[in-house]
């Protein structure tokens, strides 16, 4: 397959689009961020990298916490919203119709609405250039009791949405399954 450079990007397929929350001011706020992912699994940790003016970093940096929130593909205008929309001008959980509630850290919102939500407390941040690299542990882990197969998360009942930077930017929707995992390779493993 032949190739083209496009010099350094940030180019990386498929980009979650979480709903970071964190108190500011004792008031909460959410925004959209697609520069997101795990970190460890043990302890359990996530990344996500902000821009530094962001209003929602200094309610992290107030208090040491945030929540990722997972929304599902029927909230697409909400994800969107919370990204094109300052939290110093609107009141982002009231225009969006989300229930807020807390969990056990106190002072990361979570919405009620998402699927999946993660309580995290700051353990790093990074200064990285134009962004902030925060990195929090995973406290509590909430699941909407309909997105679960098993007792554990299942990502066709979730559907969470995916950001496609570059000439599209558009949301999209999880695909059909390709493969089962952990499974499909051993073909490959057989032929060594």
């Amino acid at each position: 397959m032949k190739k083209i450079t496009l010099g350094a990007q940030t180019l990386v397929y498929p980009m979650p689009a979480f709903l970071i929350g964190a108190n500011v001011a004792g008031k909460a706020n959410f925004m959209t961020a697609a520069w997101s992912g795990i970190a460890c699994s043990n302890p359990p940790m996530v990344s996500v990298a902000l821009q530094h003016h962001r209003h929602t970093l200094k309610g992290i940096k107030e208090n040491g916490t945030f929540s990722v929130n997972v929304p599902s593909q029927d909230q697409v205008k909400e994800t969107d919203y919370c990204g094109i929309v300052s939290g110093t001008k609107q009141d982002k959980a009231a225009d969006c119709n989300f229930t807020v509630f807390y969990g056990q850290l106190k002072t990361a919102p979570l919405i009620e609405q998402c699927p999946l939500n993660l309580e995290c407390k700051v353990v790093h941040i990074l200064n990285l250039g134009s962004h902030a690299l925060i990195v929090g542990q995973i406290e509590e882990t909430h699941v909407s009791e309909a997105c679960v197969t098993d007792g554990l998360p299942d990502a066709e009942k979730l559907k969470p949405i995916i950001y496609s930077p570059g000439a599209e930017k558009r949301y999209h929707g999880l695909g059909a399954p390709l493969a089962k995992a952990f499974s499909v390779g051993q073909d490959l493993k057989k032929q060594r």
